[in-house]
C-alpha cells in the first residue's frame, strides 16, 4: 500500500468510544498483553483503557494532535477493540463509523479504497 495510513492523521475513534475488554487482556493476567497501568477496571470481567471511561475521551495511549497526526504507542499490545476496529470495511467501503467522527471535526471524509484486481 503505497498510501498513507489514514489512521495516523486522525485518531478520532480513540477521543470518542469507550475502549472496554476482557480483563484478562491486560499484562497482568496470564498471556495478556495490554499494558495493565493504561487501563482501568469496568467492573469484575471488564476493563477500558484510560481515559476512555467517560467524557471527554482520550486514550491514554494516544500520542499527538487529533486530525492531524497522532500514534498509538502501545501499538503492538493495543487491546481487541483496537484491532477490531477496521478503517476500511472488507469491500473498500470506508467504515461508516469513522467518516461519521471525521465529518463532525471538520476532516475530510475517507475515499473508497481500490480493491486489488484478481489476476
Amino acid at each position: 500500500m503505497t498510501d498513507p495510513n489514514p489512521c495516523l492523521g486522525c485518531g478520532l475513534c480513540c477521543t470518542h468510544f469507550r475502549v472496554s475488554f476482557y480483563w484478562a487482556e491486560g499484562d497482568d493476567a496470564p498471556g495478556g498483553y495490554v499494558p495493565a497501568h493504561l487501563t482501568e477496571k469496568v467492573n469484575d470481567f471488564y476493563r477500558c483503557m484510560k481515559g476512555t471511561g467517560q467524557a471527554p475521551r482520550r486514550c491514554h495511549a494516544l500520542e499527538g494532535q487529533v486530525g492531524e497526526s497522532v500514534a498509538c504507542r502501545i501499538y503492538e499490545q493495543r487491546p481487541s477493540p483496537c484491532r477490531e476496529f477496521e478503517v476500511y470495511l472488507e469491500n473498500g467501503e470506508p467504515n461508516p463509523r469513522c467518516n461519521e467522527l471525521r465529518l463532525k471535526a471538520g476532516l475530510s471524509p475517507l475515499e473508497w479504497a481500490p480493491m486489488p484486481s484478481a489476476a
